[in-house]
């Protein structure tokens, strides 16, 4: 998102040092890079320069003529009901409840630790009950709720027809005697081999 707070005729900026810290202005002129000239009629702020740093810019915006006298911008200022658009907002709200703590005795900073130990233990008990029912739902971090699935038979496949009589008799009949092996013909020795010469005398 672009920066939309710009040091600008009309903007309206809360003192944050100074004697006026805590109070509503708005930038009637620029005199410099370092300090403008503001007014603040409807929070009994007098028309003097300030430093840029000492102003914190807000998102309100009034419009009125440039360098335009004390009494244009108080009817501007009351036009523009800036006093209530400025107290709706969560800044000014978190300076109020600021503002009350610091005033706060200790009776009532009893109290409050009173109330915040009441709101935890309420704020605890609606917890686990969220969680206990999430779990039975079965809707704890996001998950749906996951149904049984029905038990299903699968379909009987076709089998051929065994006939239990004929695999017990393979089963108990004997095996067959293995044949015995032809016996080899021997080999017939060479008629040299056979006849010997005669011994000399």
């Amino acid at each position: 998102m672009p920066f939309d707070r710009f040091v600008q005729t009309g903007r309206v900026a809360l003192v944050a040092d100074g004697t006026d810290k805590g109070r509503l202005v708005t930038i009637v002129d620029v005199i410099d890079q370092t300090r403008v000239l503001v007014d603040g009629p409807c929070s009994n702020v007098m028309r003097k320069g300030l430093r840029i740093n000492q102003l914190q810019l807000t998102k309100l915006r009034i419009k009125f003529p440039h360098t335009a006298s004390t009494r244009v911008v108080r009817k501007a200022w009351e036009a523009a009901d800036l006093s209530k658009k400025w107290a709706e907002t969560q800044w000014a709200k978190k300076l109020d409840n600021k503002e009350k703590r610091a005033n706060m005795g200790d009776l009532d900073r009893f109290k409050l630790q009173l109330a915040r130990r009441e709101r935890n233990r309420l704020r605890t008990v609606a917890y686990k009950n969220l969680k206990a029912k999430a779990v039975r739902t079965g809707s704890l971090f996001g998950k749906k709720s996951i149904k049984p699935k029905k038990a299903t038979k699968k379909p009987a496949r076709n089998k051929k027809p065994v006939n239990k009589s004929a695999k017990k008799e393979a089963k108990t009949a004997k095996p067959a005697a293995p044949k015995p092996a032809a016996a080899k013909p021997a080999a017939a020795k060479p008629a040299a081999a056979a006849a010997k010469p005669a011994p000399k005398k």
